[in-house]
């Protein structure tokens, strides 16, 4: 399988082609050693972090900005996004309270105060 990427770790932005056969897996075009890494994960194990926002269930109307603390596998988006959902907070809340904790191996935290 061959993808052709665009490296995000600095301005450069490489143009990148990611070959993986089987275990193999190379990587053309990269800069720096950073974007030889952003291909591979990429390709072989890609992840990201996850920003939302939750419901203060003693403010009208009022959401907190939260943001995973970690990148999570990009299949457990939607699964995170569920539990999100479901989830709602007292305010005060403070930039970096922990709202989730131990969520596919991360944390879901605040990125706002709600006073």
């Amino acid at each position: 399988m061959e993808r052709n990427l665009t490296c995000i770790i600095c301005p450069r932005g490489c143009s990148l082609t990611v070959t993986v056969d089987g275990e193999n897996t190379k990587v053309s075009g990269h800069g720096c050693p950073k974007g030889e890494k952003y291909g591979i994960d990429e390709c072989v194990n890609p992840v990201r972090t996850v920003t939302s926002i939750i419901r203060v269930d003693n403010r009208e109307d009022t959401m907190v900005s939260v943001k995973t603390a970690d990148p999570i596998p990009k299949g457990m988006i939607f699964e995170l996004m569920e539990i999100i959902r479901a989830t709602k907070v007292s305010a005060p809340v403070y930039i970096g309270d922990v709202i989730i904790e131990n969520v596919f191996g991360t944390s879901v935290i605040a990125t706002k105060d709600i006073k």
